[in-house]
């Protein structure tokens, strides 16, 4: 089924993000008579609203297309409506719920699933008008925004936040007693393995953790978020053991990463760092530093895969896009990593041409997320071709800073060689192969291929073709590019590019077949 990217409303900032409640409370008393609330969890906010309803004396009906209609706040009219286990029949009885001069409100669970019948779509559409006189409200639960176009300029569109800390505190204190409740610092990193959960699965993996380990351990918990998240497919965690002690070279990029996120955390909670975007050839390191920069901070390291969020119906795309960013936002303090980012927004420029503007979209919504989002997140970006991103994607204010990881320079390289030859059992002493222009990559696979077939590195250097031979021409380009545009991974300052490139000219080498 074909639907419209829906209106929704935006929040002035607050100090504190309003609840459930407090905004529905805004829209009624405005008389919004069309509410459509997006939730995951349809218990809680039921149980959200049944509480508003009582403190204001609403009258309440909640709908499902199993049990039909319930007044869970028992003031049920006194000719209460029969045989509403239709969708048309409810809608059609929303009139005699009416108490006249006070609030009704009318909870429809799931109703998404019945917007596509031509008579539902005109009896809702009748029934938000007619509620204006009334004050009869419908109120729509879904997990998703899916509004057709006859009615979206009708419903205002709410969203039910996932948990925060401190209800996530509430639910490990319901859970756990005595001993299996961590305090102090060890709390704070059960609720941060926990960020990102709804009320449900919060609940199975405390309890889950419990069971196992006998107190809440955030490995477990950690585990059972990385399930979760892959039914999603929105973002995946990636649970690596990469250290900055395995990545050779990079110094200035480390040092003001760590430097920018640390003193976040010292008394500059109002000055959060965005992130950093980084450019250079293949094999340099760039995924690895991102990998690596999660566990140096102690912090979930997010992945978000652009190309895999992108759908085939109308909307679908834009709104996966939003909610995996929502879903990095909820997860907060983490690393996000979105690997070559050139290919997965390639198009942008020309998208009204090429898929109705679908990939414009996307590529706006993750520019507004990136210059307006206030939440603890660390955004790592990688491209290998700068020129295919739009000018404005790494303007000031986007990006802390827009690195270039060159290949490296000897002293780089004498550091990757000492740590892959330790890695696989090498002979550190004995001779190495010609590494003019390899990239770390390089180094690491010839490193591989000599443990592997057990021969010394110079025969293992016979298997391996580095990326400066089949694409010198494009590896001298981006120097180009990257010189006086970007700082320097290596050193502090602006990066400059060597005169003659790092090894000199580099030059293609053309082998005999079946010559290794």
């Amino acid at each position: 089924m074909k639907s419209n990217a829906p209106t929704t409303t935006q929040q002035p900032p607050t100090a504190t993000s309003p609840t459930l409640t407090s905004r529905l409370h805004e829209l009624v008393s405005a008389c919004f008579t069309g509410l459509y609330i997006e939730t995951r969890e349809p218990e809680e906010a039921v149980r959200d609203i049944t509480q508003l309803a009582r403190r204001e004396s609403w009258r309440l009906g909640v709908w499902d297309c199993d049990s039909g209609l319930s007044f869970p706040c028992d003031n049920a009219p006194p000719a209460s409506p029969t045989d509403t286990n239709e969708p048309l029949a409810v809608l059609r009885s929303a009139g005699q719920l009416s108490t006249g001069s006070g609030t009704t409100l009318l909870v429809l669970q799931n109703f998404h699933r019945f917007l596509g019948a031509t008579e539902i779509l005109q009896a809702v559409q009748k029934q938000v008008s007619a509620g204006k006189h009334t004050r009869t409200f419908i109120v729509i639960l879904a997990p998703v925004v899916n509004l057709p176009p006859e009615i979206e300029k009708q419903f205002i569109v709410v969203e039910h936040e996932l948990p925060g800390r401190d209800q996530l505190q509430e639910i490990a204190t319901g859970i756990a007693q005595g001993d299996e409740l961590p305090a102090g610092d060890d709390l704070a990193r059960v609720l941060d393995s926990a960020a990102g959960l709804t009320r449900y699965e919060a609940e199975g993996a405390f309890s889950l953790s419990i069971v196992r380990h006998g107190k809440l351990d955030p490995a477990c918990i950690w585990g059972v978020k990385g399930q979760q998240l892959k039914k999603s497919g929105l973002v995946s965690i990636h649970r690596g053991t990469e250290s900055f002690q395995q990545l050779g070279g990079l110094d200035n990029l480390k040092a003001f990463c760590l430097r920018a996120m640390r003193r976040q955390g010292e008394g500059q909670p109002n000055n959060r760092p965005r992130g950093v975007l980084l450019l250079s050839p293949p094999g340099c390191g760039k995924s690895q530093f991102a990998k690596a920069l999660g566990n140096e901070t102690g912090r979930p390291t997010v992945v978000l895969d652009v190309g895999a969020l992108l759908g085939s119906l109308v909307g679908q795309s834009e709104s996966n896009v939003r909610a995996a960013l929502k879903l990095a936002d909820a997860m907060a303090p983490c690393v996000v990593f979105c690997d070559e980012l050139e290919k997965a927004l390639a198009g942008a420029t020309s998208s009204g041409q090429t898929d109705s503007g679908v990939t414009a979209r996307v590529f706006g919504s993750l520019l507004t997320w990136l210059n307006d989002h206030e939440s603890d997140v660390f955004f790592v970006g990688t491209c290998n071709d700068a020129s295919k991103l739009p000018p404005e994607f790494a303007r000031a204010e986007r990006f802390d800073g827009v690195f270039f990881v060159d290949l490296p320079g000897r002293d780089q390289k004498d550091g990757i060689w000492g740590i892959y030859t330790r890695h696989y059992g090498l002979d550190a002493k004995q001779a190495r192969p010609d590494d003019a222009n390899w990239t770390g990559a390089e180094i690491k696979s010839c490193c591989r291929l000599a443990s592997l077939l057990d021969v010394p590195l110079i025969q293992a250097a016979q298997n391996v073709v580095p990326v400066a031979v089949t694409a010198g021409d494009k590896i001298e380009g981006l120097r180009q590019w990257a010189s006086g545009r970007c700082l320097s991974a290596d050193r502090a300052g602006v990066y400059s590019r060597p005169e003659g490139g790092s090894g000199g000219r580099v030059r293609r080498v053309v082998r005999e077949p079946g010559v290794n």
